[in-house]
């Protein structure tokens, strides 16, 4: 039976030689939690907590993080995948990346519980699981690492011009295209309607003033940038060529002095995979960013 067909219990889940895996029940505030530990025969001292990005469970699009913990116990990595309140087998209302601190709090305290013998926690997060993470990691000295993939920093704004410079630019070079136009198969209209919203949105609507702006609350790039300024841990950051959520992202960090600056430091990696795409669906990229996050574990 399909792990997310399970009723939760307690006790090892059938797994390949080598390591194990159990399941973990604990609690949030008044809700029962539920996540899945994969734990090899020897675990390394350092440990790393999957937060799951977007509306999805500890399973992950294509079981992306189920192959992941997997992947990380062979080499002697234990690895705790979770479902936050109202998501998966977890009780509780729905949340967003925003308000699942205590979720995350909850997850790295039953992670020491379970292994006695581990000294410190790598938080691994895609998209907004990496938001999530970046809110989270300065306030629990236990995080010392964090792994970030695809951060999630989306504003209208930033998504209108990262959809203007990285889709419509690319669409323009796109023989199909040209192809579909002279075939009377494409509605132009419908296209230039759409071009303009979203070029409206990217220049913004304006109005307000320096003490309107002043009075905004601060944006989600510049809270991540606060989060990432606070934790003084590792970081690596692993990026996908051909996502918009990672260029967006890319292009928030470049135009700003403070996001270059913390982007900059010796203490964060970064990896590029040029053609993979926002969840890394194919194997072959699964598989490089196991070996990245891997070695890089191994390397501090």
């Amino acid at each position: 039976m399909p792990e997310a067909q399970r009723a939760p219990h307690a006790g090892p889940l059938a797994a390949p030689p080598g390591y194990r895996e159990d399941v973990l029940g604990f609690s949030c505030g008044d809700e029962a939690l539920f996540g899945v530990l994969s734990v090899p025969a020897q675990p390394a001292t350092r440990a790393v907590l999957i937060v799951v990005g977007g509306p999805q469970y500890r399973v992950g699009s294509h079981r992306q993080f189920t192959t992941l913990a997997r992947g990380l116990a062979a080499q002697g990595i234990a690895a705790l995948r979770f479902d936050y309140r109202g998501m998966g087998d977890s009780h509780g209302a729905i949340r967003d990346f925003e308000v699942v601190g205590d979720d995350l709090r909850a997850a790295v305290d039953n992670l020491f519980k379970a292994l006695p013998g581990i000294e410190d926690v790598v938080i691994w997060g895609l998209c907004d699981g990496a938001s999530a993470a970046l809110f989270y990691a300065a306030n629990d000295a236990r995080v010392t690492g964090l792994v970030l993939l695809n951060p999630w920093v989306r504003t209208s704004g930033g998504h209108a011009k990262a959809t203007i410079k990285h889709y419509y630019r690319a669409r323009l070079f796109d023989p199909e295209l040209w192809k579909k136009i002279l075939r009377g198969q494409f509605n132009v209209g419908a296209a230039a309607a759409s071009f303009l919203r979203i070029a409206g949105a990217a220049v913004g609507k304006g109005g307000g003033g320096a003490s309107a702006a002043a009075a905004a609350p601060a944006s989600l790039p510049e809270r991540m940038q606060a989060g990432l300024a606070r934790f003084r841990g590792k970081v690596l950051l692993i990026i996908s060529g051909a996502d918009l959520t990672a260029q967006e992202f890319l292009d928030t960090a470049a135009g700003s002095a403070q996001w270059q600056g913390l982007l900059a430091a010796p203490r964060v990696s970064r990896q590029t995979l040029l053609e993979a795409d926002h969840t890394f669906s194919r194997r072959v990229w699964k598989d490089q960013v196991l070996d990245w996050t891997g070695d890089w574990l191994r390397s501090w």
